[in-house]
Formats: structure tokens, sequence, C-alpha cells
């Protein structure tokens, strides 16, 4: 890695540190497009908090409309991360912060204003703080890769929040969305216990 430091159209060799760029010629900065992403999401968190609180037709949609552009966020900067070799120590840290911030503060609220019971919204953060903290206290021996159940769990949450944060004078059958919340959970639980038994195998293994 040090020999490939000297290149001269190296844009990081020219930097600060001098010959020791040679870290800094394989890193991305701090400062990209998809922390910015990162960034952006938590910054909705409030703004969607806000609208959803607000109650009436027009701060529902305002608040679905925030809850949709950060979880478009969500698809994004990971994506473009790993496209264009953008990973840094920050993003691994903040972005699943910030999903569990936005998909926190939106389960949280609703079972505040009376929407959704509050024993769904338990079930689901002590599985997504749980496994959140067990992937951080692993991270030595390796990343817990997220799994295709992890990615559905995912949509599916995203997908009966939405529904939930729908004005009720657009008339959706209270039936749908309480089918695709109990799907949601179910989803979460499962990959829960997945995520449980793949970091233990980890932990097992021989380092």
């Amino acid at each position: 890695m040090a020999g490939t430091a000297g290149t001269a159209g190296s844009p990081s060799s020219t930097g600060e540190d001098g010959a020791d760029g040679a870290v800094e010629a394989v890193q991305p900065g701090l400062l990209n497009v998809a922390n910015a992403l990162t960034v952006a999401r938590i910054c909705l968190v409030p703004v969607f908090v806000a609208c959803l609180a607000a109650g009436g037709t027009g701060w529902r949609i305002a608040a679905l409309v925030a809850f949709g552009g950060a979880s478009l966020t969500d698809l994004l900067d990971g994506e473009l991360a790993r496209r264009r070799g953008l990973v840094t120590d920050f993003g691994k840290i903040a972005d699943p912060i910030a999903d569990k911030a936005l998909t926190g503060a939106a389960l949280i609220t609703l079972s505040v204003i009376g929407e959704l019971p509050v024993w769904v919204t338990v079930l689901i953060l002590v599985r997504e703080l749980g496994i959140t903290v067990l992937r951080f206290a692993v991270i030595r021996r390796g990343v817990i890769a997220a799994s295709q159940g992890g990615k559905l769990k995912t949509l599916l949450q995203i997908i009966a929040i939405c529904l939930y944060v729908l004005p009720p004078s657009l008339g959706l059958p209270v039936l749908i969305r309480e089918v695709v919340m109990g799907a949601a959970l179910v989803v979460t639980l499962v990959t829960g216990v997945d995520y449980v038994v793949r970091a233990v195998r980890m932990i097992q293994k021989p380092a």
C-alpha cells in the first residue's frame, strides 16, 4: 500500500501528512455524498415527528413526504458508498443509528398519538437496538452482513409505517395496515434471531 502512495496523480499524496498520505490515498474522505445523505436522514427525523404530531391531513401528507424522503436516502447512501468506494468508519456507525432513529421515532410517535399498540413498538425497538449493539460488539471479529430477510424486514417496516402515516381521510382500510405491520413484526423478530445465531457463530469461530 505504501508503495503506491507516491503516485504523482494521487490527490492525497500532497496532503499535510506528506509521505504519510499513503493511508489517505485509499481512504475516502469524511465529507462525501453517502455520509451527507446519512446526515440528511438524521435531520429529517425531527421534521417528520413534528409533522406527524401536528395532525391534520396536510401535516400527515408532509410527514409522509419527510419519511419517504428519509427512507430513500437509506437506500441511496449504502449503494453509493459501495459503488464509489465511499465506505467510512463514520458511515458504518452513523448509518445504522440513522435507520434506528427514523424507525424508532416513527413507531414511538404513532404509539403516542394512539394509532399503534405500544407493545408492537416495544418489540420492534428492543430487537432493533439489541441487534445494533450486538453488531458493534462483534465488529472486531467481522461484519454481520445484511441478509435478504433483513432487507425484507426494512422494506416491510417502511411500507407499514407509511400506511399508518397516511391521512385517515384517504379511507385506507385499517385491516390492510395492520396486516402489513404484523408481517413486518414477524420478519423483524425472525431476522433478529438469525442475527443472534450468526453472531454467536462468529464469536465461537477461532480468531
